[in-house]
């Protein structure tokens, strides 16, 4: 390993292991899902089973095993905790940085650490690779697939087409169909842009083909006969059925991707259009000369750019819609830019200054809000006088200086470096200023502590009027099934019930003449919890 080689990996490491691992667990899971798949993930583990995921005992068929054996295998070695079920998407964002330092390094020497640092830098990747969800074990597997399938087409080594079709499976077994599908029409769409659609047939190889199969079927066969109901409910509904209808209540305007992907890629987002931008013009002008065929490095940037937008005009049309679903977009947005940025270098052009300045503006941004977080969590709303005052003197401070840097002789060669700046002021802002506030107001964490603090001994819970999120935080930290009262499902045996304030009349009314006693109010979230005597035989 050469002195540059080490240099380079121990940057990467130390920008991973901050990024993605470094206070993971200062604040509980958050959300729905969060804690809904760690708790999957643990009764699976209890059970031994790797085929059928179960939730509270039941089967639950919405989403394949991929997250959920990786949370499995952390769980058994450190134990079950809202950390071990964090850990997956942490390896996996940093298994995403790696690979494309690797990619860069054969393919595109020169970039390989821009490269890899600008995809984990970016907004979106950063998030989802601290949350315990299926968003970055796929985003991961397709991107390593889609880097796989440009290998091939480059080198034209069959290994590379053969770790493509592999990705591809894991990817089906991270979020279903979805993986294969949306490869398949960026294949077809870079194809067409470089009038090679010869290329579509070739990358349908048979040995592939079987790979393919190999990986994905066994768990897709194997669960179908355990489970009858897995065909309806996971292909026709959770996939199909979520796509064409408002079924699951995730409705969202048609250019709903376009502000998310523009947040997605924060810092880089505003060369991230550049690149784009010049791409297809440089596309444009080669096109009406009738050029047989682009040079190869423009048809890299045509590949990423049909795999920056197809996700977002797939889901676009899909009448549900969530911010994680093109986050397997996103590494491409990075991947452009590092390949631009090669360009740029070996031209030694400039750039321009509103370009520079637009920038600039952007990647110091995210410092105001980062510095504010805490309070607005907790009091939705921003702060008056000093506080707001100094997040916007910090913000302006490093807007200043990546302008001043970028517009002086070093130019690009300091770009990377003065945007990561901001990037890493913000990350530690959050972890340092808005753990406690997010925990407090967003987590069943401390709601789960409290209600063991009044126990003597561990009672049934139910909840009364609460939302999901906090059913869902309570079952995982609590590691019981939670009755819900408006369901008529109200436990026959002591116990407690956590309830919203205006529900209390309800929770009276339907333990009919039970004793209740109040026990305490949860004040961040607004929540009662009250002692439920036990039915009278």
């Amino acid at each position: 390993m050469t002195a540059r080689t080490r240099t380079d990996v121990l940057l990467l490491a130390g920008f991973c292991a901050f990024l993605f691992f470094y206070g993971i667990g200062q604040f509980g899971l958050i959300g729905a899902d969060e804690p809904r798949y760690a708790q999957v993930a643990r009764e699976m583990l209890d059970r031994h089973d790797w085929v059928t995921p179960v939730l509270g005992g039941r089967v639950w068929l919405e989403k394949p095993p991929l997250y959920y054996w990786q949370a499995m295998l952390v769980y058994s070695i450190f134990g079950v905790s809202d950390v071990g079920a964090r850990i997956p998407s942490a390896m996996d964002a940093t298994l995403l940085v790696v690979a494309v330092y690797l990619f860069f390094r054969r393919f595109r020497r020169g970039v390989g650490v821009d490269a890899a640092l600008i995809t984990a830098s970016c907004a979106a990747i950063i998030g989802y690779s601290r949350a315990a969800s299926m968003d970055m074990p796929l985003t991961t597997a397709f991107s390593i697939g889609m880097l796989s399938w440009w290998a091939w087409r480059e080198s034209g080594t069959r290994f590379y087409l053969a770790g493509f079709y592999v990705c591809m499976a894991l990817g089906m077994l991270a979020k279903g169909p979805v993986a294969p599908l949306l490869a398949g029409l960026i294949i077809v769409l870079s194809g067409a842009a470089v009038h090679e659609m010869r290329i579509v047939v070739r990358t349908l190889w048979w040995p592939g083909i079987l790979l393919f199969c190999l990986t994905s079927l066994p768990w897709y066969v194997a669960v179908q006969i355990h489970n009858p109901q897995f065909f309806h409910e996971f292909i026709l509904e959770h996939n199909l059925a979520r796509f064409s209808t408002n079924l699951y209540h995730h409705p969202q305007p048609f250019w709903y991707y376009v502000p998310v992907a523009i947040l997605a890629l924060v810092p880089w987002i505003v060369f991230v259009v550049a690149a784009m931008v010049e791409s297809v013009r440089a596309w444009w002008s080669e096109r009406k000369l009738n050029q047989p065929e682009p040079d190869l490095q423009l048809q890299f940037r045509i590949f990423a750019c049909s795999w920056l937008i197809v996700p977002g005009l797939f889901f676009s049309i899909s009448q549900s819609k969530l911010p994680g679903y093109i986050l397997p977009a996103i590494p491409a947005g990075a991947i452009l830019l590092a390949d631009y940025l090669l360009g740029r270098s070996e031209e030694n052009s400039n750039v321009s200054k509103p370009l520079i300045v637009l920038h600039a503006l952007v990647a110091s941004a995210p410092i105001m809000p980062a510095a504010l977080v805490g309070f607005i969590v907790s009091e939705h709303r921003l702060p008056a006088g000093r506080p707001i005052l100094f997040a916007v003197v910090v913000a302006f401070v490093v807007f200043v200086a990546i302008a001043l840097t970028l517009m002086s002789r070093t130019r690009l060669r300091m770009f990377r470096f003065v945007t990561l700046i901001p990037v890493v002021l913000a990350v530690a802002a959050v972890l340092k200023m808005g753990t406690v506030a997010i925990d407090q107001k967003l987590s069943a964490r401390p709601l789960a502590i409290e209600l063991a603090s009044v126990e003597t001994h561990k009672l049934p819970l139910a909840v009364c009027g609460t939302s999901r999120e906090v059913e869902y935080g309570l079952a995982f930290y609590r590691d019981q099934i939670i009755a819900r009262y408006e369901t008529g499902n109200i436990p026959l045996e002591e116990h407690l019930v956590v309830a919203a304030p205006e529900w209390k009349s309800n929770v009276v009314e339907w333990t009919s003449g039970r004793r209740v006693s109040f026990l305490g109010h949860y004040v961040p979230q607004n929540l009662d919890y009250y002692w439920v005597a036990a039915a009278r035989p």
